[in-house]
């Protein structure tokens, strides 16, 4: 799988070229399905805001980027209809739109769902996630993320990557998320990370990671054990 890991969704050029790269082909001609999921394990997050992530009418650009189509796959619902039913649509997709709220409880329906365990079966489809859609790709969130906690009580998430993202850097509306808590998080971590704002994205494809910013970022080394 391919993967474009943001903080804010395709919030500008640069994060849109490497998006278009990564299709292979112009957004219009791309299918899409999105999972608005990770929205209901999150306090701030409520069935407005996840219409409006749907609807493409959020400030993190995704749904409404112009796909030849879009469609919803809820994860919790995929457990009580089998897999072969979904399974078919996830294949059929060029790019899942993963949005943010808890990467806890995304991980937690994405291991219930089967989706998790589907993901290394699709080399070619394009995972675009924001925030949580994309802090769910490493191998923890850090407890300062966790809103939701899951049966195992861990904040350790899907490992896809190797490397743990710090989403939001020096948004307005979240006050805390300032480079001093990023750093303090980092050293919680232990392992690689990075701290990104709204204008950056990760690009994640055949073993190469590549920082896509018009923005602030910082990486963090791995600390000695």
């Amino acid at each position: 799988m391919k993967l474009l890991l943001t903080s804010g969704g395709v919030s500008n050029t640069s994060i849109r070229d490497a998006l278009v790269d990564l299709l292979g082909r112009p957004i219009a001609d791309a299918r899409a399905l999105c999972v608005p999921t990770a929205e209901y394990g999150h306090p701030m997050c409520t069935p407005a805001s996840a219409w409006r992530f749907i609807a493409g009418q959020t400030t993190a650009p995704m749904c409404d980027l112009g796909w030849k189509s879009v469609g919803v796959l809820e994860l919790t619902a995929l457990p009580s209809i089998g897999q072969d039913r979904w399974v078919p649509w996830v294949r059929e997709a060029d790019v899942l739109l993963v949005d943010g709220g808890d990467a806890t409880y995304l991980c937690h329906w994405m291991r219930q769902s089967g989706l998790a365990d589907l993901l290394p079966s699709l080399p070619e489809t394009v995972w675009v996630g924001v925030s949580a859609g994309s802090m769910v790709m490493t191998p923890r969130i850090g407890d300062y993320f966790v809103e939701w906690t899951p049966p195992t009580g861990s904040d350790h998430t899907l490992g896809v990557v190797d490397f743990s993202i710090f989403p939001h850097l020096g948004h307005e509306l979240m006050p805390g998320n300032t480079m001093d808590r990023a750093e303090k998080w980092a050293a919680d971590i232990a392992g690689p990370a990075y701290a990104i704002d709204d204008q950056t994205a990760i690009k994640v494809t055949g073993g190469t990671v590549e920082v896509i910013s018009e923005g602030h970022w910082r990486s963090f080394p791995a600390r000695e054990q």
